[in-house]
């Protein structure tokens, strides 16, 4: 293979990579015994905690009683002593800004003494508040710089965990941010406010049938990451991949995924031993990962935990990623979460399975063998079936990020129109409720597969449906739209509150009611003729969806961002965030300005990079080769030898036209706007246009140009050297 010095130097890399430690022993301890290994956790604090203080706490974690302050002295010693032990000489109080990042402020546990030693102190009053700077992160106005006091607050609900560096340990403490007027500045306080206010509302729905208890009702979350991992040398040597964490330039190579070989295959050896301590290190964490394959693009995988609380689950999708970069980085590879990292292969998504229930009562939405006579699951779907369609702006808002709009809307993720699949079963009791009562459920049956040696299978009652942005799976809600970057706490977040509300509505209508049968099954009914229109069974990247959802439906098509974003400012919004003390205006206010912001930047950045690489890089090396045709063309002329020129003159036409088109880039990029809505308007209509056209003709110059003269890494070489 030829090609210039630095990808050669890449390639041989790679190809000659050993790894820089032995390998693990992964028998020396059982798996049983390291999962949650580094975890304050519950069976931790029984142990370790005065019997008073661990059930006070438990009623705090279990049940949503107010935390008692009062025990926090006696916490943060014991959480130190086992922290020391564990090799930790840090803590930090890690929380979760509006940049959709983890962050973490870390202070050592030693302390002088007065008389030349140091103790280790850790107090109560250390664990539940830490102070870091509120205007340093993106806050929407909500903290300018001469206001910048900032408060993390400990969340006693997802366990705190120590955090292993091969120079020694850190005591993490997950914690709420919040501004020193009271105001979240985090993703974690508007999720944890959902989740009261979901628990409050569903618990009027089980008092109505008879179910009412001390038992918390959570959501529950299991969030499926999908990543590329490749090469690291080849990484550094792509400052798009680098800086905007997509590939700005690359023509598509002869192999790409057209022969759908990469899905579920064998997993790459180095792949591999990357997975397996990426899953041992989440062990540790108490992170329940349980599944890895390959994905359908090359290069591209995925690993996804168990249900958990939806807190927990949200912390631990950080953590997961977090753990993915950083493992990735020892095995001499880059792990990128960007949602469309290579144009031409699939991209990256992040479902969300969506659920909710209490320890007593299990699963709120488990529909049983006969789903058209389990009325509180019924009332419970229909509750996430109104709210989805009511909310279907809103809930397009969550999943609006720059990434995602490269991925959205194609054939490999689910379209921009926010639809719900429910499967054969479910959509015919509920078309029967729509006409008057539900009767009878589809049975289940078996599938015999033809051959004796093998048994005959369970089949589901509906089949599954990949193009849905928002499908039922069983018993629970799978959200498939949000982007494999994007922090799942904001879709949690407003899933939360949008049920909450639909619960409310419910409850309000049946409370009183003199027969509740009679009264569940009317209300069910007008639900359904209301807005059923959101259940859609069939292929959601047809185009006849799009006009029929559009047009015959009224549902919803906000291709963009740009449109998206403003819908979680809506009245209707914020009226909703404000009724259940999840977001008030200004914060509410506060996101819509940092998503738009944070949309903008990021296209910027992109546009930046651009320009840069085709001055730099791109067009110096089509200078060259257009200079060796040349020579080579008059050589042949002054020997008098026939030729034709085509390929100079179509290098000559593509260098002008790369050259002219960067310049029509860089003016776009001289552009200043005081609103953040103008700034990110000029963005999607002006400079992703003008890059995309730069692009267009660096990917055709690398279908030209000498190998050896090519500056950048291939898809070629990118995806497929593991």
């Amino acid at each position: 293979m030829s090609g210039n010095k630095a990808r050669l130097d890449a390639i041989s890399a790679v190809i000659n990579y050993k790894p820089i430690s032995e390998p693990l022993n992964f028998a020396e301890t059982p798996t049983q015994e390291l999962f949650a290994s580094n975890v304050f956790n519950m069976s931790v604090m029984k142990q370790r905690l005065p019997k008073p203080v661990f059930k006070s706490i438990m009623a705090t974690i279990q049940k949503g009683a107010p935390l008692d302050t009062s025990t926090a002295d006696i916490v943060a010693a014991a959480m130190k002593d086992w922290a020391i032990e564990k090799g930790a000489t840090h803590y930090a109080h890690v929380f979760y800004p509006l940049t959709g990042l983890t962050a973490e402020k870390h202070d050592g546990f030693l302390s002088p003494n007065g008389d030349g030693t140091a103790i280790a102190e850790f107090t109560g009053e250390q664990l539940i508040q830490g102070e870091p700077d509120g205007s340093s992160f993106p806050t929407g106005g909500i903290r300018p710089t001469f206001e910048a006091r900032g408060y993390t607050a400990w969340d006693v609900t997802s366990p705190a965990y120590i955090l292993e560096n091969a120079n020694g340990t850190t005591l993490c403490i997950p914690t709420a941010f919040v501004s020193w007027t009271g105001e979240a500045l985090d993703k974690k306080t508007p999720l944890l406010r959902s989740m009261k206010a979901l628990n409050s509302q569903a618990q009027r729905i089980l008092k109505l049938f008879g179910d009412a208890d001390s038992s918390l009702v959570t959501a529950t979350a299991g969030p499926e990451q999908e990543y590329f991992l490749i090469d690291r040398n080849f990484f550094m040597a792509r400052p798009d991949l680098m800086t905007a964490g997509r590939t700005l330039f690359g023509a598509a190579p002869a192999k790409g995924q057209q022969f759908d070989d990469h899905y579920f295959g064998a997993i790459p050896e180095r792949v591999l031993a990357c997975m397996l301590e990426t899953e041992r290190e989440l062990y540790k964490l108490g992170v329940p990962v349980k599944t890895r394959h390959n994905e359908v693009a090359p290069g591209q995988y995925e690993v996804a935990p168990v249900y958990e609380n939806a807190n927990v689950a949200t912390d631990h999708q950080q953590l997961i990623m977090l753990t993915l970069k950083r493992v990735a980085e020892k095995y001499g590879m880059a792990c990128i979460t960007h949602e469309k990292p290579f144009a031409g292969v699939n991209g990256s998504g992040k479902h969300v399975n969506f659920s909710f229930g209490s320890p007593t009562h299990g699963n709120l939405l488990e529909p049983g063998d006969t789903p058209h006579d389990n009325a509180r699951f019924l009332v419970f779907c229909a509750a996430v079936i109104r709210a989805v369609d009511k909310y279907a702006k809103l809930l397009r808002s969550v999943i609006a990020h720059a990434g995602n709009d490269h991925r959205l809307g194609a054939n490999e993720a689910p379209p921009a129109i926010i639809s719900i699949f429910l499967g054969d079963q479910l959509t015919d009791v509920f078309e029967q409720i729509k006409a008057g009562g539900a009767k009878s459920s589809k049975a289940k049956t078996t599938l015999n597969i033809g051959v004796d040696t093998l048994p005959d299978l369970p089949k589901h009652s509906g089949d599954r449906n990949r193009t849905s942005p928002f499908a039922f799976t069983g018993n629970k809600f799978e959200f498939r739209a949000v982007g494999s970057s994007q922090s799942i706490a904001t879709p949690l977040t407003v899933l939360n509150t949008i049920v909450a509300e639909s619960i409310d509505y419910i409850a309000t209508k049946l409370e009183g009611a003199a027969d509740l049968d009679t009264a569940i099954q009317k209300l069910l009914q007008e639900i359904m003729v209301e807005h059923g229109r959101i259940i859609f069974n069939g292929d959601g990247y047809s185009e006849a969806w799009h006009t029929e959802a559009e047009e015959v439906r009224g549902l919803p098509n906000l291709r963009t961002s740009v449109a998206a974003i403003p819908e979680f400012g809506s009245e209707e919004a914020v009226a909703l965030f404000q009724k259940y003390n999840v977001l008030s205006p200004r914060e509410v206010e506060s996101r819509v300005e940092v998503k738009l912001e944070q949309y903008a930047k990021a296209v910027i950045v992109e546009a930046k990079v651009t320009a840069r690489i085709a001055k730099t890089m791109i067009f110096p090396a089509a200078i060259r080769y257009q200079s060796e045709l040349a020579t080579t063309c008059a050589n042949l002329k002054a020997v008098g030898y026939t030729f034709d020129t085509n390929t100079l003159d179509r290098m000559t036409e593509l260098v002008r036209c790369l050259q002219d088109s960067t310049v029509e880039l860089e003016a776009a990029l001289v552009h200043g706007a005081d609103d953040v809505m103008a700034e990110a308007e000029h963005a999607l209509h002006k400079l992703i246009p003008a890059m995309n056209t730069v692009r267009s003709y660096a990917d055709i110059l690398e279908t030209i140009v000498a190998d050896d003269l090519w500056p950048l890494p291939t898809y070629q070489e990118m995806l497929y050297i593991k």
